[in-house]
Order: C-alpha cells, then structure tokens, then sequence
C-alpha cells in the first residue's frame, strides 16, 4: 500500500522556514550566553570547547534538517523524510546532548533553582522517563506506529501532526542519547553492561521496521515504490551509523569509578554541580 504519491502541497509559507531558523538560532544563543556565565563565575575551570562545539553542531543539524533545501524536499519525497529523520531523531540529539546542557543549567541556574532542577531530576516522574525501557519504547518503539498505521500519511498532511512528529523525533531522540550516554546526571542510571544491552535491542529493532518497510510489509506509506526503499535503506544505513557514535559515546563517557558505585550517575545535588567536568 505504497504506490501513491503522497499530496503534501507544494505552496509553503515563508514562516515554515522562519520560524525554525529563529528557534534554532535562540537555542544556539541560550547557550552560549549560559556557557559565557559558567566562564566568569569561574575561570579556572570555564566551560570545555568541545562540549560547546558538540552542542553547537546540534545546532547545525537541526538547522539543516528543518530548512531549505531538505525540508522541502523532505515534504514531497520519502526519502527526504527519512533523511530529515535521521538528522532530528538520531544525530542532532546526539550532539546536543553531548553538549551537557543539563550540567551548564546547574552550573548557572541560581541555588535555589539549582536546587529545584535537581529535585526534578529525582522526582518519580524523571526516574520512569528515564528508564532505559522507556526511552527505547518511545525512541525506537513509535517508530512502527508512525510507519505501520495512517499516521505517517495524516502527518504529510496536516501542518500541526508534521511538527508535533519533528518535536517527537527531537524530544526522545534526546531522551535515549541522555539515558544510554549522555553526561549529565541521570536519575537510576544503570550500569554500562545494561545500556549496551538496551542499544542492542534498539539496533536490532531499527534494522528490522527498515527491513520491513523496505519489503512492503505491513506498512503504510503513500508514496512510490522507490522512494519507500530508498528511504528505508537511508534508515537501515543511517541508523546504523547514529548507533554506533553512541555506542562509542557511551564507551567514552563511562567513568569505572563512578559506574560501581550503585550502578548509576546519580544527579547532583547544586552545591557540587559546579564540580562536574566541562
């Protein structure tokens, strides 16, 4: 049920390029004005380049994924869709969240809403959103009821589903990077052998909506054949790739002596957030 080009309208309001940039460009700037702070409130220990440039090559990738040429694109070909996919979903949350900007926040943010971050950060809510399970379930596990359902095909044609989808993309992309790799803290991290288990599964599951949206089974895509394929072996190839920079990042991120302690990253409480590595 491929074969028909999808109709997503060819007019495009100049605000849909617009809006994106200027969000993008705010995100970028929020972050370098909070890693200027953490440099005057301390300039021995500043703020790392490198988490900087990570962050800001984020930036980048999202910046390419949401505007001209590929978003257009990207609206009338499935192939562009998976592309823009994998840059919001995979890449870009990968390179933000290696950024550390929850660490950045707890560096700058006042001590009482310091405080206040890192209760959240304990609260309940946190500890089951950042289960490993449950990244993996709306990271990789939604991905078969956007492709498997009409819903792909209302997202093609309805302004505000195709956004919300981008947000969805972007939000637990960022969520399963966090979880498996990122460096700041987590609440009930587990241990590395556990994440990497995870990763598997979420490689394996990644590997088979690709194979299967290459085959034509079970999915629902209005779009032609080719176009199908194509995309699905950008996801096959893509997602491949993501995964193994973070794997890598997990591997360069893990701290032994940290990880035996209970298993986990701990949040920290504000009064030493200030001694996490930049």
């Amino acid at each position: 049920m491929h074969h028909h080009m999808h109709d997503h309208g060819a007019g495009s309001s100049p605000w849909e390029t617009l809006l994106p940039a200027a969000a993008v460009i705010l995100f970028a700037a929020a972050y370098l004005l909070l890693a200027d702070r953490a440099r005057h409130r301390n300039p021995v220990q500043g703020w790392g380049c490198r988490r900087t440039a990570s962050f800001l090559t984020g930036c980048s990738l999202l910046a390419v994924a949401l505007l001209p040429p590929l978003a257009p694109f990207a609206h009338g070909d499935f192939r562009g869709h998976m592309a823009q996919h994998m840059l919001i979903g995979m890449y870009a949350p990968l390179a933000l969240v290696l950024g550390a900007p929850v660490t950045l926040l707890l560096r700058t943010l006042p001590t009482a809403r310091a405080r206040a971050l890192t209760g959240v950060l304990h609260s309940r809510p946190a500890r089951a959103l950042a289960h490993p399970v449950t990244a993996l379930v709306l990271s990789t596990g939604t991905l078969a009821v956007l492709y498997f359902t009409p819903l792909y095909n209302a997202t093609m044609n309805q302004p505000v589903l195709h956004w919300l989808m981008h947000a969805h993309f972007l939000l637990s992309g960022c969520l399963f990077v966090w979880v498996i790799a990122g460096p700041d803290p987590a609440p009930a991290r587990p241990g590395v052998p556990t994440r990497l288990v995870v990763l598997g599964i979420a490689v394996a599951a990644h590997a088979t909506i690709s194979q299967l949206i290459y085959g034509g089974f079970l999915i629902d895509i209005h779009a032609p054949i080719g176009q199908v394929q194509g995309g699905a072996e950008i996801m096959y190839y893509g997602g491949d790739i993501a995964e193994l920079l973070l794997a890598a990042a997990l591997v360069a991120t893990w701290r032994p002596a940290r990880n035996r302690q209970h298993g986990a990253d701990r949040p920290l409480p504000s009064g030493v957030a200030g001694t996490v590595a930049g």
